[in-house]
């Protein structure tokens, strides 16, 4: 599972969600100003991504960290 925490005026949120979209990643987009999630998990910046493997692990990248993402992502995948 992959959330990412973006806001509407962030232009390294778009840019992650184009690339993901660009890679055929399926993930939920989640307005890190409204959501109550965001608030619990503290987050404060953005871009944010969480993605939680099988096992419920969680890597939390910040930033659009496409390297980061790309090893995030591998580990999902295996």
């Amino acid at each position: 599972m992959i959330k990412v925490f973006t806001t509407n005026s962030c232009v390294y949120c778009h840019a992650l969600l184009d690339w993901l979209d660009d890679q055929n990643i399926k993930y939920e987009e989640i307005d890190a100003v409204t959501s109550e999630e965001a608030l619990e998990r503290g987050i404060s910046s953005v871009p944010v991504t969480i993605i939680t493997g099988a096992d419920g692990q969680e890597t939390k990248i910040v930033g659009f960290d496409r390297p980061a993402l790309k090893k995030a992502l591998k580990t999902l995948a295996a």
